[in-house]
């Protein structure tokens, strides 16, 4: 799983997941991609299932990356516990995904492989996903 090896701070506001991601919205690495077209936190367990998911499916050929990092810490406090004595301890990490961003990308294999794979990653997923090519893939052919 992924997380930080140290932060600033240990607990962090919620925040607002308002407008668009103005970066890492293309595909920079891979030939294909997968696009968020929603807002949402996206946990560490689900960014490393999607993960598993496609590099079973592509049977270790070709080379994956992930573009998203679960960086904030998500705190719950314990079960049955009264209101009040301060926030609770950091549980899970998310990555904060906006609308737009890329959150996957595969190189080094077939189109209809890569769809294949980033539909089964895409089911791991609590957010609706695109797949996306990349444009200098799009001109050569």
């Amino acid at each position: 799983m992924l997380l930080p090896k140290r932060v600033k701070y240990r607990r962090v506001h919620r925040g607002r997941m308002k407008g668009k991601a103005t970066r890492g919205n293309t595909v920079t690495y891979g030939d294909f991609g997968l696009q968020a077209l929603e807002p949402a936190w996206i946990t560490s367990n689900q960014i490393e299932a999607a993960r598993i998911a496609m590099t079973r499916y592509i049977k270790r050929g070709g080379q994956v990356w992930i573009k998203i990092f679960p960086d904030k810490p998500i705190t719950e406090k314990p079960a049955e516990t009264r209101m009040g004595s301060g926030k609770g301890s950091p549980e899970y990490w998310v990555a904060v995904v906006k609308p737009g961003r890329v959150m996957f990308e595969i190189g080094g294999v077939t189109e209809e492989l890569a769809r294949e794979a980033m539909r089964l990653a895409a089911h791991k997923l609590p957010v609706k996903c695109k797949f996306v090519v990349n444009e200098r893939k799009g001109s050569e052919e």
